[in-house]
């Protein structure tokens, strides 16, 4: 058993910990990012979390869920290194198997990852390695003990019996004396029995036998902590220095060397009156620092376009590969297409409209001929993320397309550089591939992509859906005239009207501005006259086939939320 304290031994085994990631990242740098030990484990957790768990993740951190999911594992991994140092401190062995038992974790979650090779098991080696060394040296290296500070007191050599003359009275023999001190003293009572004499060096408040516990000597906790403060320090270095070098090795300047290609078919204008500039709300055009990210990549997907590669193959006639330039040399189109996420709840904010330039995916089929029964196109991502779209979908004559371009730029890295997919008219789920590398002609009874054994429907139209922006919920307006405004969507049908009442009153027809096409949201405002008192307001739409949304709320599982948006306000 190691002489080290219990709190020392708690931060010896976190400092273990901090040690093994922050090792790992330089060593990451040579073999990705998604090797790194701690984005490794989290991808696994990412793949094997149950949806509730995901989803709550989602609706509670959205966009950030991904900072809140390496936070948390982090955190964890810290609570668990400090037990490993409790138990090594009885037995160091138990320590050391734990860490051993976290490097098997790291290598297998970094092999089993789409794309793996050997190299990949090497981050969590190291860090694991480096870390069941430091864990051994704070445990097993020798501490300098100090005994229990309190020293009992020399025990004071027997005085003679005083005699009559000293106390001025005669004493019976055997009876409790009365020691009385030199002259102007007051009187004392003497010991009666031999237990109460002075303590003993068992020390007060131990039993007689009991060792006295030992603490650590103030120089060598000193030159422990010394020692945590110098190792939690190079890890933190290691490991940010690792993510700097892996961000300088990225693909951000292959991106700015891009040339665009212009459009054979550029995107219709914008109409006048599309974007009625209001406060709160959301723009007709999305800004692509704005624009939504959900996805499963912990760590954004390097893709250098001059390597990037599509195949196009599965059940086809005419498998063809293509790279990256040989994308660009086919005649491109651009188009505003609004995208959204099946996870957006009622009157949520994962969605967005943008202005897309690619190559109609329609014309890649058409040149790949599809056998027969070849039902769904599997969009594969480089990190290995699948997502089935209907083969019918995507030869039916909509702006379905192979994206390099959002806004007049090449792809963002986040949003799926150099190369994604676009669909109106489905969920991201079953259709918004970034990174794609691969379109796999297969069937829906074959093959089933990333999120249906999920308990997601193999197949996601977008619902019609509407929003109210203005006002927001709570808002303390003044009485008088308000304006009433927000988006709806119906991609590939398009908005026919909208709708909007105030506690649970009839329902008044509002004002559509003008819009691009059938595949973006349009927006739309209303006029209130509002009186004082709070007031509930509820948006519907109703799309283009005469479909009304409905009122029956659902969750978003498991194929996207239904219900009308509702905003209470207060009026003064």
């Amino acid at each position: 058993m190691s002489s080290t304290p219990r709190n020392l031994a708690a931060l010896a085994g976190i400092t273990a910990a901090a040690v093994a990631i922050g090792a790992a990242e330089p060593v990451a740098v040579l073999t990705g990012p998604r090797s790194a030990p701690l984005v490794a484990v989290g991808g696994l957790v990412v793949d094997v979390v149950p949806e509730p768990v995901k989803q709550f993740a989602i609706d509670v951190f959205g966009t950030y869920d991904k900072i809140a999911l390496l936070v948390g594992t982090a955190l964890l991994l810290a609570a668990i290194a400090a037990l490993l140092g409790l138990l090594a401190v009885r037995r160091l062995w138990i320590g050391l198997a734990g860490i051993a038992a976290f490097t098997a974790l790291g290598v297998a979650a970094a092999l089993t990852r789409a794309g793996a090779d050997a190299a990949d098991a090497l981050p969590a080696l190291v860090g694991g390695g480096l870390g069941a060394l430091v864990l051994w040296a704070f445990i097993a290296g020798p501490l300098e003990v100090d005994p229990w500070p309190w020293s009992p007191p020399t025990a004071a050599p027997p005085t003679a019996a005083p005699s009559s003359a000293t106390l001025g009275v005669d004493a019976p023999a055997g009876s409790s004396s009365l020691v009385v001190g030199p002259r102007g003293s007051g009187p004392t009572a003497g010991p009666s029995s031999a237990d109460e004499a002075a303590p003993g060096p068992a020390g007060p408040g131990l039993s007689p036998g009991r060792e006295p516990p030992e603490q650590v000597a103030p120089e060598s906790r000193r030159r422990f902590l010394r020692g945590v403060g110098v190792l939690a320090g190079a890890a933190a270095v290691t490991g940010l220095g690792g993510h700097w070098l892996a961000g300088r090795r990225g693909v951000s300047a292959a991106r700015e060397a891009v040339a665009l290609p212009a459009p054979v078919s550029a995107a219709p204008a914008v109409p006048v009156g599309a974007d009625l500039s209001l406060a709160q709300l959301a723009p007709y055009t999305t800004p692509t620092s704005g624009f939504y990210r959900i996805d499963t990549a912990l760590v954004v997907p390097q893709v250098d376009p001059q390597t990037w590669r599509l195949r196009i193959h599965g059940r086809v006639r005419n498998p063809i590969e293509l790279s990256f330039a040989d994308l660009l040399a086919r005649p491109m189109v651009e188009r505003y297409v609004t995208l959204a996420c099946v996870s957006n709840e009622v009157g949520g904010d994962l969605i967005g409209n943008a202005r897309w330039l690619g190559v109609p995916i329609r014309e890649l089929l058409d040149e790949v001929e599809p056998e027969e029964g070849a039902d769904q196109v599997v969009g594969r991502s480089v990190d290995g993320w699948t997502c089935g779209t209907p083969t019918a979908v995507l030869r039916d004559g909509r702006d379905a397309l192979l994206a390099v371009g959002m806004n007049g730029e090449p792809l963002p890295v986040e949003h799926g550089f150099p190369v994604r997919m676009v669909v109106p008219g489905l969920y991201g789920y079953v259709s918004a591939c970034k990174w794609v590398t691969e379109l796999e002609l297969t069937s829906f009874a074959d093959f089933d992509a990333y999120w249906v054994p999920r308990g997601w429907s193999a197949q996601g139209p977008v619902k019609t859906q509407s929003r109210i922006d203005t006002p927001r919920p709570r808002n303390r307006i003044t009485a008088g005239p308000v304006v009433v405004a927000g988006v709806a969507w119906a991609q590939h049908r398009g908005v026919s009207r909208v709708e909007v009442r105030v506690d649970g009153g009839p329902w008044r027809d509002a004002t559509l501005a003008p819009t691009v096409s059938v595949d973006t949201w349009v927006q739309w405002s209303w006029r209130w006259d509002a009186t004082p008192g709070e007031h509930t307001l509820q948006v519907r739409a109703t799309d283009a086939t005469g479909e009304t949304q409905t009122g029956r709320e659902r969750p978003v599982e498991p194929d996207g939320a239904t219900g009308w948006h509702t905003v209470q306000v207060t009026v003064r």
